[in-house]
């Protein structure tokens, strides 16, 4: 018989690891109704409430909040990390917390766990997905409660089959000194599951821990049989429950937690698919109404649940991909994600544009598609969630601008592709060059993934080694644009433009830049350029006719659209396509000026000739970030006259799509008060959302003018001025003095024509580049509100912090645990993306917490010592030589002890052992100053460590080290053998 289930065993393990599709699922019953999802949701909630006294708790916004760890929140655990960390502010609600259960919202794309590339091709698979859950805090109830309140759930509220379900758990971990989580495999078996469907499993499967350090602990999981006795089991995990009882110390050791915690986590889209019978997640009423909604507004074939090859045309993929899809999106843009240039927003816009590729490529949707199925999603999730009824308008307008915009990068996408195909040889492979400059790091902004799916449908494989060292090179230019330095591009020397101002060559019309305009919806469109190619150069500087086949060179054409770095604001990128042949992209990494003439860098795919016509584009996301930062910048400088007075002088700015920095003259650093009188004047201005006038002028109307800014250098005549809220001609009177209480600039840069697109200001850090001269680092828009939102999770961490130690330490443990925790989240607070000002704060609070935690340490530590001491001048009560174990949590607590030993017993030399889990001993040692001259303790000490391959350092009276033994009695022996050879 126990071979029997042994080898059950080990097929139910393969079975699991396997992670079995929903292709197999047989209906609990044939003839009952299908539980609603709704419903579902709700008997979880209201069972946890009503049977059992948890506290209900909203779900947390899918953007984390001060946790700069995730991209999006992806368990229902995120928002009681404080609690598990145990830097939970004792004052604050959360702190009250005992027993709490909700549904939390949470989106798996992009980072660590990511289903992004999975979703489509099988039938389970999410990005956005609800997590059930119940929690108990500081020891409310553990194992015995939360198994069977599990099963209890199960079997009789959602009527589950008990035959149905096995259970798993944590089956030990001797690398880790770990034994088997009996507790846990005898709750299950006294609640009636029989042997046979109890698994044990090693770390792998059944430990769970939330990082590289911190709480962790054994987890059982309850598993759903989808064959229900016809056939081999087909296991599938249904409820994972985590017993944090240990904390993973930063050296990998495992010490026990002084309170412990349950949290349970259940996936509803997979307990739907359980209860209702069906053969997937999708075949659920989560996803069914989103479904029917496709199929009517596409005109395609109905969904019928294909997978792989028997998915012709990919019609059912498509299906599941825009389904889950929008509600992703729908979710987060309710809870402020938007779709954007790095981070969350990015994964999202990526998101975006494979839902709509996928939807009109392979379901022929019409435009405009993708925003018909919000209320749909509102529909089905609104009474749940209802940020998403509050904000159904706004998303479905956001998701049809953003699908609109991609459509037309999409529809010349396709025909690079087709071009790029028809000159490639049956073994050639997609060229790096090009897929790049289709994607959301080049021209078009295509997501990579998407760009392989299109070639790997037509059976093409991808440059993927060529995609890295382009990859790798774009990371070095953001690396240089965030500390810029001299950028060795290509230039014109003295002799070419010498040769164009011979041959009449007129200076090169920038003003195209400068054509863009709002959108009604609040979106930026900005105009393509036609021009004509005049000169093309090498990369050495020599003028040619044509350049092609890849080719990397110089553009000189009669007029651009491209802003050239100047003023400290970064060039634009893009890409120009040749008039007339719009399916070949010809890259442009960056424009710079060179003696009037705008030289494009450019990589030339095809043949570029001299006197083509071509039509160029600006990367749109880049140019608008910039705007921003430049905008703000402005901003900045007038709001930091406002804190510091009308003396306060800029030396120096430079921006790029990332983040902005701006060089100020000062008499004295800036003090955290001012940071945030800086901050808040910028915010004002932003909440205003007003109005950015730009004009020419001519140079003469502006000398004179009360508080108009500039810099000390040569402008242009006409010069152009930028004035925020106020037109510029009437900036410029000077009877006004209208530039004293706003922004007035004299700038050639591109500018936001309202401020509101700025979002939020926080100023990240500064530093003195010479005396009297500051550099202040700055972010905007959502980088700016995840650093605020950093900030206040640290300062958070930073009162529970003192609030702790406030209620002081009754162990020598627990003081150093929390002098521990001080001085990683100084480090924390040291380096993080967070508001200066805060910082500044929270450091200087964080050094009087130090102090006083190490302070306490020391006392407990001289306590525990003096203790200690008596117990072993007890039992050693004369002799020339006390050698012993004694238990100590830290190498300075046994040195203590030693210490103190020799200050009462002084003619005694003294070496303690002092066992650590997992198998390490630290070691302590004292000589007698009447003891022989050769008899020294850093030689006691090393011949005692070296036996336990260990190593020790000191003097010849003290010396401490470590070792690692399993036999102590044996080092003990040692340590005595040669003291006594000694003396």
């Amino acid at each position: 018989m126990a071979a029997s289930v042994a080898a059950a065993a080990g097929r139910l393990r393969r079975a699991i690891r396997r992670s079995p599709s929903w292709r197999g699922l047989r209906a609990l019953s044939s003839e009952a109704p299908p539980t609603q999802a709704a419903a579902v949701r709700d008997a979880f909630l209201n069972f946890f409430r009503d049977r059992h006294g948890h506290r209900l708790v909203p779900s947390a916004s899918v953007r984390p909040r001060g946790d700069p760890s995730l991209l999006f929140v992806n368990a229902g655990m995120n928002q009681f990390k404080p609690i598990f960390l145990g830097t939970v502010d004792p004052r604050s609600e959360m702190a009250g917390f005992r027993r709490v259960a909700n549904s939390q919202k949470c989106v798996r794309a992009g980072g660590r766990h990511s289903d992004l590339e999975d979703v489509g091709r099988d039938l389970s698979h999410h990005t956005f997905f609800e997590m059930l859950g119940n929690w108990a805090f500081g020891g409310e109830y553990f194992k015995e409660e939360a198994c069977s309140m599990a099963w209890e759930l199960l079997t009789q509220v959602y009527g589950i089959p008990e035959d149905r379900l096995w259970v798993s758990y944590f089956g030990g971990d001797p690398k880790a000194g770990l034994g088997p989580d009996l507790e846990s495999r005898d709750v299950w078996l006294n609640l009636g599951v029989p042997a046979s469907r109890v698994l044990s499993f090693g770390p792998e499967e059944n430990f769970w821990e939330m990082g590289d350090t911190g709480p962790c602990g054994p987890c059982t999981e309850i598993h759903y049989d989808l064959a229900g006795g016809a056939g081999a089991p087909q296991l599938v995990e249904l409820w994972n429950l985590v017993f944090m009882q240990h904390n993973r110390e930063a050296d990998g050791s495992l010490q026990p937690l002084p309170q412990r915690h349950v949290d349970t986590g259940m996936g509803l889209e997979r307990l739907v698919a359980v209860l209702q019978g069906r053969l997937s997640t999708y075949d659920t009423d989560l996803f069914s109404p989103l479904l029917d909604a496709i199929h009517q507004g596409c005109g395609a074939p109905p969904y019928s649940g294909r997978v792989g090859a028997a998915d012709e045309g990919r019609i059912d993929t498509a299906y599941r991909v825009v389904a889950d899809h929008i509600r992703t999106l729908s979710v987060c843009i309710a809870d402020g994600v938007s779709p954007g240039m790095s981070g969350a927003p990015l994964v999202l816009r990526r998101i975006l544009r494979r839902a709509v590729r996928f939807s009109t490529e392979v379901l022929q949707a019409p435009s405009g598609f993708l925003g018909s199925l919000v209320p749909v999603v509102v529909e089905t999730l609104g009474d749940a969630y209802p940020e998403l009824r509050r904000s159904s308008a706004q998303i479905a307008s956001l998701v049809s601008e953003d699908e609109a915009a991609f459509l037309a990068s999409l529809q010349r996408g396709r025909r690079v592709i087709e071009r790029t195909l028809k000159r490639l040889g049956p073994s050639d492979v997609f060229p790096a060059e090009v897929a790049w400059s289709l994607s959301l790091s080049g021209n078009l902004g295509l997501p990579l993934d998407l760009v392989e799916l299109m070639l790997e449908e037509k059976g093409v494989q991808l440059d993927t080694a060529g995609l890295e060292r382009l990859a790798q090179e774009e990371a070095q230019h953001r690396a240089l644009q965030a500390e810029p330095v001299q950028e060795q591009g290509l230039r014109l020397n003295v002799h070419a433009l010498g040769e164009l101002q011979r041959r009449g060559v007129p200076p090169t019309d920038d003003s195209p830049k400068y054509s863009y305009s709002l959108r009604p919806g609040g979106g930026y469109e900005f105009s393509t350029c036609e021009a004509q190619v005049l000169q093309l150069y090498t990369e050495d500087g020599t003028a040619v006719a044509s350049v092609g086949d890849g080719q990397r060179c110089g553009l000189l054409l009669d007029k651009t659209n491209f802003y050239a770095e100047q003023g400290g604001q970064a060039s634009d990128r893009g890409y120009l396509v040749l008039v007339g042949q719009q399916d070949v992209l010809f890259p442009v990494a960056r424009a710079q000026v060179c003696g009037g003439f705008i030289l494009h860098e450019v990589a030339a795919p095809e043949r570029l000739r001299v006197g083509d016509q071509v039509q160029l584009h600006v990367d749109e996301a880049w140019r608008l970030s910039c705007m921003e930062k430049h905008t703000a910048i402005h901003l900045l400088n007038w709001a930091l006259r406002e804190a510091l007075g009308p003396g306060t002088e800029q030396r120096g700015s430079h921006l790029n799509p990332e983040r902005l920095r701006f060089d100020v003259a000062t008499q004295a650093p800036l003090t955290p008060e001012q940071f945030r009188a800086v901050e808040v004047t910028v915010q004002k201005a932003v909440g205003r959302d007003e109005a950015v006038y730009m004009e020419e002028v001519a140079l003469a109307r502006t000398a004179h003018v009360p508080g108009l800014r500039s810099l000390d250098e040569v402008y242009p005549d006409p010069v152009r001025v930028v004035s925020v809220g106020v037109p510029v001609a009437h900036a410029l009177d000077p009877a006004s003095r209208a530039a004293l209480h706003t922004s007035v600039e004299l700038c050639c840069g591109t500018h936001l024509l309202r401020t509101g697109a700025i979002g939020d200001l926080v100023i990240i850090g500064e530093f003195q580049l010479v005396k009297g001269i500051t550099r202040l680092l700055a972010v905007t828009g959502e980088q700016a509100q995840q650093a605020r939102e950093v900030g206040q999770s640290l300062a958070r961490e930073v009162e529970a912090a003192a609030a702790r130690l406030s209620q002081g330490s009754r162990h020598v443990a627990e003081a150093h645990r929390l002098s521990k925790d001080i001085g990683r989240l100084t480090d924390a607070v040291d380096t993080a993306m967070m508001p200066q000002w805060q910082r500044r704060e929270l450091q200087a609070a964080l050094k009087a917490l130090q102090r006083r935690a190490n302070t306490a340490v020391r006392k407990l530590e001289m306590g525990q010592a003096a203790q200690k001491t008596q117990e072993l001048l007890q039992r050693h009560t004369e002799g020339p030589l006390i050698v012993d174990t004694v238990s100590t949590e830290s190498l300075s607590m046994l040195v203590k002890v030693v210490r103190q030993l020799c200050k009462q017993a002084p003619s005694t030399s003294v070496l303690l052992l002092s066992p650590q889990p997992l198998g390490q001993v630290l070691c302590a040692c004292q000589v007698a100053q009447s003891a022989t001259p050769a008899f020294t303790a850093e030689a006691w000490a090393l011949a005692v460590c070296s036996h336990m391959g260990g190593k020790a350092w000191g003097s010849r009276v003290v010396a401490q080290g470590t070792g690692s033994t399993a036999d102590l009695e044996a080092a003990l022996s040692a340590a005595r053998a040669y003291a006594l050879n000694q003396l």
